[in-house]
């Protein structure tokens, strides 16, 4: 693995070569390697070593980066002549702030509370998110997971695909000001679809800490899935209270954090646009981004090297504030929005320069309820409703009201007098999250979740009101 230091020796020499007024070098690779397996047969295994450097130059409000993963003087030599070339050639950005230094990447320390409730940011505490046992997975264990998974697959005679991966990685950055920042993550990742002649069931869960990632639990709860969504039957399309596994949660509400982006807000192309302080969703939902939090992941400063903060998002189905980087920030002090949008100042969450989305919040935690509920217990308070495994083919209809086409699949349940009834064919919804969120009767304990349409968050599953399901498939 590439080491700070190593990474300083190198941004040392690029320094000797570059002629900038600021300098900044972005580090990040690592190694990747992956096991995949479809008809209860491994049939790829790859793995990948790799970094990469990308020097940001900056001449008078001009800046652009150029990147390379060779390490010698003449390649480093070259990259530092691409990106200055670009951006003397680039039109002065009235907006592009001096790179920041040590003192003003960490974050103001009274930004501090103690209780998250009467305060809606404060700096993260540094995590570690490097696992030795992690890092020390081998192909044969993988292959081991696999053969795990298709024991399962075979016990209930149901064929296994997926992929068991593991991953080693860096991300860095130094500057000409004297900022320094590195982040070592190792990952594991599990992901199982069990199928049947008429039904499939899915599970899938990744964690820095391998410890936490089950091969065979996530098998037996897929082929119980596939099991028990066989032979399924048709029902008709309507509104239903719906319960949603986590994952089905994350994938759908993924599609909203996009807007909570203060450059979002200037561009008008978010749904929070002149609703900030507003009740959108209901009473229950409460939504912080906290990069510290530890059942999350990633790294603690931003593509800036800024400490990202905790921020509340939602409190109470309020909406409380957006995230900003440090340019964004810096714009809307001085736009026509600056008394509507709350506190107004950088967070942690910009994305690496130059870019045009601004920035995003990237570690969302969904509060617990003060009552939480299991998925059993949803289940058998519910008179007439659907469980929802997962979902996808999300796109967005309506952007305002974030309205969301998808459809359901890998084990959709009829639930009828607190019980499942069996399998049913998958449909496709068309559901507001403002009118989603505001419809949620019940949660379970945040668990870290991963799916395949947004990244990974804590979030519960949920039990919803009034679900808009749209129209049946034919599987």
């Amino acid at each position: 693995m590439l080491t700070k230091d190593q990474a300083g020796d190198i941004f040392d020499r690029i320094k000797k070569f570059s002629t900038t007024d600021e300098l900044e070098v972005l580090f990040s690779g690592g190694r990747f390697a992956l096991t995949r397996f479809a008809n209860n047969t491994i049939h790829q295994n790859v793995a990948e070593e790799n970094y990469a450097v990308s020097v940001r130059t900056a001449f008078g409000g001009r800046t652009a980066r150029a990147s390379t993963n060779k390490f010698d003087d003449e390649s480093l030599r070259q990259v530092v002549r691409a990106s200055e070339s670009l951006a003397k050639v680039q039109h002065p950005d009235p907006d592009l702030l001096p790179m920041p230094d040590s003192r003003e990447a960490v974050g103001r320390a009274d930004l501090a509370c103690p209780e998250p409730v009467e305060e809606s940011v404060h700096p993260t505490q540094a995590l570690s998110r490097h696992f030795p046992q992690t890092a020390g997975i081998t192909p044969e264990s993988r292959a081991d997971g696999v053969k795990t998974i298709v024991g399962v697959a075979e016990k209930h005679a149901l064929t296994a695909a997926g992929v068991y991966s593991s991953a080693e990685s860096i991300d860095g950055i130094f500057n000409s000001h004297g900022l320094s920042r590195w982040h070592t993550q190792t990952s594991a990742e599990v992901s199982i679809t069990m199928l049947a002649a008429d039904s499939s069931g899915w599970q899938k869960a990744n964690s820095p800490d391998v410890a936490n990632v089950n091969p065979l639990m996530l098998a037996e709860i897929a082929a119980q899935k596939a099991r028990d969504s066989s032979r399924p039957r048709e029902i008709p399309a309507g509104r239903y209270t719906v319960i949603l596994e986590p994952a089905a949660v994350l994938d759908i509400v993924g599609f909203m954090f996009w807007d909570y982006s203060g450059m979002a807000i200037l561009d008008q192309r978010s749904f929070l646009t002149g609703r900030i302080s507003t009740k959108l969703f209901g009473d229950n939902i409460t939504i912080w981004d906290d990069v510290a939090h530890p059942l999350q992941s990633g790294s603690p400063f931003d593509g800036e090297g800024v400490r990202r903060q905790r921020v509340c998002l939602v409190e109470n189905g309020v909406v409380k504030r957006v995230v900003y980087a440090r340019a964004t920030a810096e714009r809307m002090k001085r736009s026509e929005h600056r008394d509507k949008v709350g506190r107004v100042e950088a967070t942690g969450h910009g994305f690496v320069l130059p870019n045009e989305m601004g920035e995003m919040p990237q570690n969302i935690v969904f509060a617990a309820p003060g009552d939480p509920q299991t998925v059993e217990q949803m289940i058998a308070s519910t008179e007439r409703g659907v469980l929802v495994t997962r979902l996808w083919y999300i796109r967005e209809v309506e952007p305002y009201e974030k309205m969301l086409t998808g459809m359901t699949r890998d084990g959709t349940f009829y639930v009828e007098n607190g019980r499942v009834q069996g399998g049913v064919r998958n449909f496709r919804f068309n559901e507001s999250l403002t009118h989603m969120l505001s419809n949620v009767e019940a949660m379970s304990v945040p668990v870290r979740a991963c799916g395949e349409e947004s990244f990974d968050m804590v979030v519960p599953a949920m039990k919803v009101r009034e679900f808009n399901f749209t129209e049946v498939t034919k599987f």
